[in-house]
């Protein structure tokens, strides 16, 4: 029992206060009640602890929201801002990180109140003048500023902040929030996000969630904004900033925001793609379950050092590569299903990537399907014919995370579900994933044992056999 006090007022003598003390503190005594002890606070660690990236992340709290006020100047490629922050201790803190590389900060306050902050290469770590007790709630005001730079990876390729010729584009995997705001930089921290951000006028600033609107100021500038009010990755966050032509309409009731870059040709490929979004998005509820997101959308870039699209949330951003050969709907697929699976249910440790692309990839061959292109049987035994099995799909390694492993073996094994515990309890087992992990972090022992409890089946040897098995396995 914690402790706890006991104010009175005693009129007359001293001996009758002395005796109502030694009473009081008697109950008590024979209650059992004693003070709390005092926290002893320590330094959040340095990082979230997965093995791929041990220094992604950081130990000590949880992040609830991340309220992002930026100003972008294109002329210079410089970013000012001020990130507020809040979050729950999740250890007695006396100090704790946050990933931010390059940026200079200018100020740290906790809780209202000054804070002292040092720099450790990406790591910005913050000592605020009181400790944070365990479960409390506290907010960290952070403003910085500096011309953005990518981050380099010589496995996995840049990702980050990049200056382009109307403006700029933040986005990667696994990293990037950090090249633009400060940040608890790993997938199993979800939070929400609002942004604020201010560019010339004439310039287009877009980003994930729900829109709220572009307010021109007299000094020529605009604030756009935005809000995801869904728990989300933080390397899910975006931010794309030029010369896009915007469409804005509603879909399913929810706010649809697409939009192409001027360069890109008008009522051409990349257009029709995202004159889809709706549809395939509807088309994947009915397979994997009410799409979970208060907006949708997309994003076509046209800059060739972004070769792929990510499935940044509620609103993909797809490199223009995707649409030099014309239209192309399975990109769209692909993206879109991450919605469900890796933005919704969101890996907890970069091990199980195959979570998110073995699904997106399969929820390829499902719109292939429905678009009469082909069955989803003939798309598995085509991939199963030509798969290396000798590379594994779940725990790929740093280096593959986004190999051929991962996507189609992935995908190979989830038809090799389906296959084994039939079309019924397949698509019950997907709408019970998606349903019960909603919001929130997975990993791939807690697939196995939702399709178990689900189909009432024993599939964790299928599962050795699809995902590390290093021989083609039997096909159901």
């Amino acid at each position: 029992m914690r402790g706890f006090l006991v104010a009175f007022v005693v009129v007359g003598h001293a001996s009758r206060v002395n005796r109502a003390i030694v009473g009081i503190a008697s109950l008590a005594l024979l209650a059992g009640c004693t003070s709390a002890p005092a926290p002893s606070f320590g330094p959040g660690a340095e990082g979230i602890g997965d093995p791929y990236f041990p220094a992604y992340g950081n130990g000590g709290y949880d992040v609830g929201n991340y309220a992002l006020k930026l100003r972008y100047d294109p002329a210079k490629d410089e970013l000012t801002g001020t990130a507020t922050i809040t979050a729950t201790a999740t250890a007695d803190l006396s100090r704790f990180n946050l990933d931010l590389a390059g940026l200079t900060v200018r100020s740290v306050s906790v809780n209202g109140a000054p804070a002292t902050s040092s720099r450790d290469k990406a790591e910005l770590v913050v000592t605020p003048r009181d400790g944070l007790p365990r479960d409390r709630d506290f907010t960290v005001e952070v403003a910085y500023g500096g011309v953005p730079e990518p981050i380099k990876n010589s496995e996995l390729g840049d990702g980050g902040f990049l200056h382009t010729d109307d403006g700029a584009i933040a986005l990667g995997q696994p990293e990037s929030a950090s090249t633009w705001f400060p940040v608890n930089d790993h997938p199993s921290d979800k939070a929400t996000y609002d942004f604020e951000i201010t560019v010339p006028e004439g310039v287009e600033a877009l980003s994930n969630g729900v829109p709220g609107g572009a307010s021109p100021a007299a000094d020529g500038w605009t604030t756009w904004k935005w809000s995801e009010r869904t728990p989300m990755a933080s390397y899910l966050a975006t931010l794309v900033i030029g010369q896009y032509r915007v469409t804005t309409g509603t879909h399913q009731g929810r706010p649809m925001v697409t939009a192409v870059s001027t360069r890109q040709p008008r009522n051409g490929a990349a257009e029709q793609a995202m004159a889809l979004t709706g549809e395939i998005a509807d088309f994947l509820a009915t397979q994997f379950g009410p799409y979970p997101f208060e907006s949708y959308g997309g994003v076509v870039v046209d800059d060739e050092r972004i070769g792929y699209a990510l499935e940044t949330q509620s609103r993909p951003v797809y490199g223009n590569v995707w649409f030099k050969e014309g239209l192309n709907e399975d990109v769209v697929a692909h993206e879109l299903a991450h919605q469900w699976f890796g933005d919704s249910v969101s890996i907890a440790r970069w091990s199980d990537i195959w979570l998110n692309e073995g699904f997106a990839s399969y929820a390829e061959w499902l719109w292939a399907e429905e678009r009469g292109r082909g069955s989803v049987q003939d798309s598995f035994q085509a991939d199963y014919d030509e798969t290396d099995w000798s590379r594994p799909t779940l725990d790929p390694g740093r280096a593959g995370l986004f190999g051929r492993a991962v996507y189609k073996r992935g995908a190979l094994a989830v038809h090799a579900l389906r296959l084994a515990v039939g079309d019924q309890d397949f698509f019950a087992i997907l709408k019970t994933w998606t349903g019960e992990k909603r919001n929130g972090t997975a990993r791939t022992t807690d697939f196995i044992t939702v399709a178990e409890r689900v189909s009432g089946e024993p599939l964790r040897d299928l599962f050795t056999e699809w995902l590390t098995a290093d021989t083609a396995p039997k096909i159901p």
